[in-house]
């Protein structure tokens, strides 16, 4: 029976070319521009470490205190070097890493070869367990390293290719800012986005093959591998270079943590606000313990790394569809009820209202995925198209995937079918009777 209404759908279709190809046009551009809009807010909201992201923890202290009108009643968006370090040395969390930017060069063996600028970070051993970072070859240092100031390097695989070929560098050695690094890992591709665990330097998205390279953090600091992120200062330190940093209360360093279960993110917070207390009982703070603890989503809303302008854009987006479905509900209306004598015929030889329902919800469905196929097209000519509207971080976020793909058919022929739902009650409460006698 099925095949019977896709016959008359079709017959139907092609006796209004030009009322179908409006309809099929105004389907696919509020489809399109749904979906395109829908792919950019997808790539910028989505949960870079959806498996853990719940277990993972951003703590702020605030060594500025209430004067500072710049915080509104929030603390700081970093640590300093002192908290971070009493953080790190405290260890009360799982797994836990101060981290900071680092954009050092690498001095590549051989005569004639250029330096590589990179970008990394000097993080401690545990933020590669912690973020479940994957590894192309070797792993991570130990905390023993840590402790040792070892010098050694994980690199990411680009990095790996323009100094050594590619394939397993592990226990090679690599001039960092001239001085040489055992390689002890390879990443593979890693660049999740956004870049949760860096947000006051990025601002949550980067662009690249994400980090070149790592290096222990405090032989990062003995070296003095200069801070490359913001540096941000109530007041100027006292003395100058990366030694005056590490003596100020400026903040630099981002900061994370892992906690299992609500009971160790209670202790977490209680330790915060101990660690306070204990700052103001010697005289460095003279406020109230005014600590925050984030987990990864809830750290990405407070600093508000979604631009808003992407959730406007997909709210107009939207309505642009629903004008779009308004439109097709009106001409498949006039369509529909311009059968009526034929209706009523099919009606009067005995066919059901649930008959004509079928037919021309069938109607309807095949516009819906001529629409669909449209919005295919349009979808992938804007997802190619938005960095013309979009700062180049965030328009390549906006990806064409199969889901992406699927969705939009979905989409397309689901309104369809929904717009076609008041003109299909119109058609099938049409009196066979009164078309007969008319006719």
């Amino acid at each position: 029976m099925f095949g019977y209404y896709l016959e008359l759908a079709l017959r139907s279709l092609k006796r209004s070319p030009g009322l179908t190809v409006l309809m099929v046009l105004a389907i696919g551009f509020g489809v399109a521009a749904s979906m395109t809009t829908y792919a950019v807010f997808r790539g910028v909201s989505g949960d870079p470490i959806p498996w853990k992201s719940s277990r993972l923890f951003v703590p702020r202290i605030d060594m500025w205190g209430p004067s500072d009108s710049g915080h509104v009643g929030e603390p700081p968006d970093a640590l300093d070097y002192t908290d971070a370090m009493a953080l790190m040395r405290d260890h009360r969390a799982k797994l836990q890493s101060a981290i900071y930017l680092i954009a050092p060069s690498v001095i590549p063996s051989g005569a004639g070869r250029s330096p590589i600028p990179v970008d990394g970070y000097a993080v401690y051993g545990e933020f590669f367990p912690m973020l479940d970072v994957p590894f192309l070859y070797g792993s991570g240092w130990s905390a023993d390293d840590d402790a040792h100031q070892a010098a050694v390097a994980v690199i990411g695989d680009k990095l790996n290719q323009q100094v050594f070929g590619g394939g397993n560098s592990v226990g090679k050695t690599i001039d960092i800012e001239g001085k040489d690094y055992r390689v002890i890992g390879v990443l593979a591709d890693w660049n999740p986005q956004p870049i949760f665990y860096d947000v006051l330097d990025t601002g949550g998205y980067g662009g690249g093959d994400g980090p070149g390279v790592f290096v222990p953090f405090q032989r990062a600091v003995a070296v003095n591998m200069s801070n490359s992120g913001v540096n941000l200062c109530r007041v100027e330190p006292t003395e100058s270079g990366f030694v005056g940093l590490q003596h100020s209360n400026c903040i630099w360093i981002a900061y994370m943590a892992e906690l299992d279960g609500a009971g160790a993110v209670q202790s977490y917070r209680q330790y915060l606000d101990d660690y306070a207390r204990e700052q103001r009982t010697a005289g460095r703070f003279s406020w109230s313990p005014n600590n925050r603890l984030f987990d990864v989503p809830a750290y990405l809303e407070h600093e508000h790394v979604v631009p808003s302008d992407t959730k406007v854009s997909l709210l107009v987006a939207l309505g642009l569809l629903i004008v779009c479905l308004v439109n097709t509900v009106g001409l498949l209306l006039a369509k529909f009820l311009r059968r009526s004598g034929e209706i009523g015929v099919r009606r009067a030889l005995g066919a059901s209202r649930r008959a004509i329902y079928a037919q021309f919800l069938t109607e309807a469905g095949m516009i819906g995925a001529g629409g669909g196929v449209l919005g295919l097209l349009l979808t992938g000519l804007g997802v190619l198209g938005v960095g013309v509207v979009l700062p180049a971080r965030l328009a390549h976020l906006a990806r064409i995937d199969p889901s992406l793909l699927m969705l939009t058919v979905l989409v397309a022929v689901v309104a369809t079918l929904l717009a076609g739902i008041y003109p299909t009650f119109r058609a099938s409460r049409v009196q066979p009777a009164w078309q007969l006698k008319t006719n």
